[in-house]
């Protein structure tokens, strides 16, 4: 049978155009099916309060640097949504004394908008190296902050970027889900050429590194929504994103549901796809069933339900 026509965007792959009965089955998950869905290489944890949510996040940053040390550095890689978590590091960090200098420790920025070509400027208002630098960065202590060398943000020539992944462990990446269900920047492909019939096999898609991306109609409006108060024109259509390649590097994939990135049927979607193991890269999130390492972390009440509710 011939794949469905997207109903976002039907010069793209994404979500709906799955089978309609991965769909309804998502849809039907209670948040206790979603716990029970845990299986080796795949854990589901859930927070009751956003406090405990947010703080078990930024402890996972700490808990990595730990690990540091001058002859085996070690890192982590972070998203910009959600960025609650980023001051609490700062302030955990300040508070242990913990000297990310003398450990070596290293910090990935998961991805940055493209304009023109080129990496946006941290002068840009949705720059994600700024808002790393002032929510967490620049909060940490002169004598503890990590060199500069050690914070590495994408650029649109990723050569320096995908090379600053050698040599350094990354215990874990972090990521939130977007509404296209990505991590990072990895969006769905465009429906032409090879891809006109059939997404990209999932080894395929498994292939790309770090590199500037189209982004998905969907991915732009939701960046408008969380981050611009609705205004479309703010956001880039491209961005360089980290790829498949630089996340298999990670011990760990850890993603946090927190209810604000993605729909009540978007976490069941792709917690039901990775615990079944059904890879498919029109639904990216769903291609780390192939991940050995990987946890999804929810805030309880941002589960929400897929029952239908008029407004």
């Amino acid at each position: 049978m011939p794949r469905t026509i997207s109903k976002i965007a039907p010069e793209w792959w994404d979500y709906t155009t799955l089978d309609k009965e991965i769909l309804d089955d998502a849809a039907r998950l209670t948040p206790e099916d979603m716990l029970g869905l845990s299986r080796e290489g795949f854990k589901v944890v859930f927070y009751d309060t956003l406090e405990d949510f947010y703080l078990a996040e930024a402890l996972e940053y700490v808990q990595a640097w730990r690990q540091s040390t001058p002859d085996n550095p070690v890192g982590i890689c972070g998203p910009i949504g959600p960025t609650e978590q980023l001051p609490l590091v700062a302030r955990i960090v300040n508070a242990l004394d913990l000297s990310l200098k003398d450990k070596d420790a290293h910090f990935w920025g998961m991805d940055e908008w493209v304009l023109d070509g080129r990496e946006v400027s941290e002068d840009h208002p949705l720059s994600f190296a700024l808002a790393d630098r002032s929510l967490c960065f620049n909060r940490i202590r002169p004598d503890l902050a990590m060199p500069e060398s050690n914070l590495h943000f994408p650029k649109a020539e990723p050569t320096a970027y995908v090379r600053s992944w050698e040599g350094v462990r990354c215990a874990v990446m972090q990521g939130g889900q977007g509404e296209v269900k990505h991590w990072a920047f990895n969006d769905p492909l465009r429906r032409e050429g090879a891809y006109k019939d059939n997404p990209p096999a999932p080894e395929e898609y498994l292939q790309l590194s770090t590199r500037v991306v189209d982004l998905h109609p969907l991915t732009i409006i939701q960046n408008a929504r969380t981050s611009g108060g609705g205004k479309l024109d703010l956001v880039p259509t491209q961005a360089v994103s980290v790829g498949p390649v630089q996340t298999w590097k990670a011990e760990k994939v850890s993603i946090w549901h927190a209810g604000n990135h993605d729909n009540p049927f978007g976490q069941r979607l792709t917690t039901l796809m990775i615990a079944k193991k059904i890879p498919d890269s029109a639904v990216p999130m769903s291609l780390l069933a192939l991940h050995p390492n990987v946890q999804f972390n929810f805030y309880r009440p941002g589960i929400g339900t897929c029952e239908v509710e008029m407004h």
